[in-house]
């Protein structure tokens, strides 16, 4: 059977707490322990940590973590082991997962989760797992460190982040640093990093001042993402611009914008219409609409994962005819219908048993789930193009040249030539050889490399960023 290809990035599992249930071990000694596994799918691959544990009555524990999503400790079972097979469920995870003991090392496996089932081997660890992260921040700090909370006036909530000031006599540039899609807290955490921290030390110790700040309905942050869009978020960015327009530690000429992902295109919005913005860096930010950066990120990705042209173009093809019901049917619920139908339809005419139908289904609501339609379909209509030309401020546009999310062919030039024609002088952009979506050192630029790879930032990155703004602010006191 030949299953469309789907292409929204999006990781969905290991996210929910439940109690075990303990039950007999016949061996417990050669069971208890941490063991390691991976689950890939849609071109993401996660690390996965059992750690059973014998308690009282000769009984099992198991806690479940995801290394790269940064969840640790989620209790789960109950755990079922007669010495040569175990069970471990997770009703509110609605997973569960089978394994075949092979050696006192070795658990062969699967992972059932909604529908979809997942080879999923386990190795026994020495020690507990822990991950290596030796670019992560850590005291003492030669800056001050502020926690603070700004009023979005529009939108009617407070937003929390952490304001990060060099010491000595200001007044200092600024920067605040606008996270990609989907909801993430101030560090931008994700696969087990978090770069907006990296950022925020690199720069500030260098005499910039960062605001780095939690995403609506996160961490301290009010609000919630749900039925809203990157003009929405754009409300959030403009608050923190204002906020920063109120400290005396702040030169309010320097005020600027480092969006990564959808945060460029959040930074041109806020830019576009506020021309005292003071210059923006884009981090792998997009140039032209979404739906043009998502069929090439499925293409891009699909290529490298193994699929074949045929496969893709078929792929496309399907995703296509999903775009164009949620470009033309306003109503979410009504589109999801559609949606649905659509696909079903798709499926029945590449003759997939009717078994397997009801489980694409659930896939393809995982994949393109009905909560993010109304910021999807703003997201792929909208041409960023509109918006960079009315950005009159310097522009520092930054990509990987292996990044598979946000292709730099496309992009860059696409926010170049923007820029240049809307008669904005001051652009500078750059392809960095070798670096991924999220400015790291890879191989093949595929998202199941990001937790695997230590480096949080490139450090050349963090300089040519520190470089230019503290050039910027030369100028501004020469004139």
């Amino acid at each position: 059977m030949k299953k469309a290809v789907l292409l929204i990035f999006i990781l969905s599992i290991l996210l929910i707490n439940h109690q075990l249930a303990a039950q007999n071990l016949p061996d417990n000694k050669s069971i208890s322990g941490s063991w390691l596994g991976r689950i890939t799918a849609n071109a993401v691959s996660l690390r996965v940590v059992f750690n059973l544990t014998v308690v009282e009555k000769d009984s099992l524990t198991a806690t479940l973590e995801s290394p790269d999503q940064g969840v640790k400790n989620i209790k789960v079972g109950p755990v079922k082991f007669d010495g040569k097979e175990i069970k471990i469920s997770a009703p509110l995870l609605l997973a569960e997962y089978n394994g075949t003991i092979k050696n006192d090392t070795l658990i062969e496996g699967t992972f059932m989760q909604s529908g979809a089932t997942m080879p999923l081997n386990l190795i026994k660890l020495k020690a507990e797992f822990t991950l290596n992260r030796p670019q992560e921040p850590k005291p003492p700090f030669p800056y001050l460190s502020e926690d603070v909370v700004f009023n979005n006036v529009r939108a009617k909530i407070d937003l929390a982040g952490t304001l990060t000031i060099p010491k000595g006599e200001g007044p200092f540039p600024a920067v605040i640093l606008i996270t990609g899609s989907g909801s993430q807290n101030r560090n931008e955490e994700l696969m087990g990093h978090k770069p907006f921290w990296v950022i925020a030390d690199y720069l500030t110790r260098n005499g910039i001042a960062v605001l780095r700040y939690d995403d609506r309905g996160v961490g301290q942050s009010q609000g919630s993402p749900l039925n809203k869009t990157s003009a929405d978020f754009a409300t959030d960015a403009e608050a923190a611009y204002l906020f920063l327009k109120t400290r005396r530690e702040i030169d309010p000429e320097l005020i600027g914008l480092a969006g990564h992902s959808e945060g460029g295109l959040i930074a041109s919005i806020v830019a576009a219409s506020n021309q005292n913005v003071g210059f923006i860096i884009s981090l792998a930010g997009p140039g032209v609409r979404g739906e043009q950066i998502l069929h090439r990120q499925n293409r891009d990705i699909s290529l490298i994962s193994g699929a074949d042209e045929k496969q893709v173009k078929e792929g496309i093809a399907v995703n296509k005819k999903l775009f164009a019901v949620l470009k033309k049917e306003p109503d979410n619920k009504k589109a999801e219908e559609q949606i649905a139908t659509v696909y079903k339809k798709n499926l029945i005419r590449e003759k997939t048993p009717p078994e397997d139908i009801d489980k694409a289904l659930i896939q393809l609501n995982s994949s393109l789930n009905p909560v993010i339609y109304t910021w999807m379909r703003y997201f792929i209509i909208t041409n960023p193009a509109g918006f960079w030309k009315k950005v009159k401020c310097p522009v520092l546009a930054l990509n990987g040249e292996k990044d598979l999310q946000v292709a730099t062919d496309m992009n860059l030039q696409s926010i170049e030539k923007a820029l240049k024609s809307g008669g904005n002088k001051s652009v500078n952009t750059i392809e960095f050889p070798g670096l991924n979506h999220l400015f790291q050192h890879c191989k093949t630029g595929l998202p199941a490399e990001y937790g695997e790879i230590e480096e949080t930032f490139s450090p050349e990155v963090l300089k040519i960023m520190s470089d230019w703004i503290l050039s910027l602010q030369a100028f501004l006191q020469a004139y």
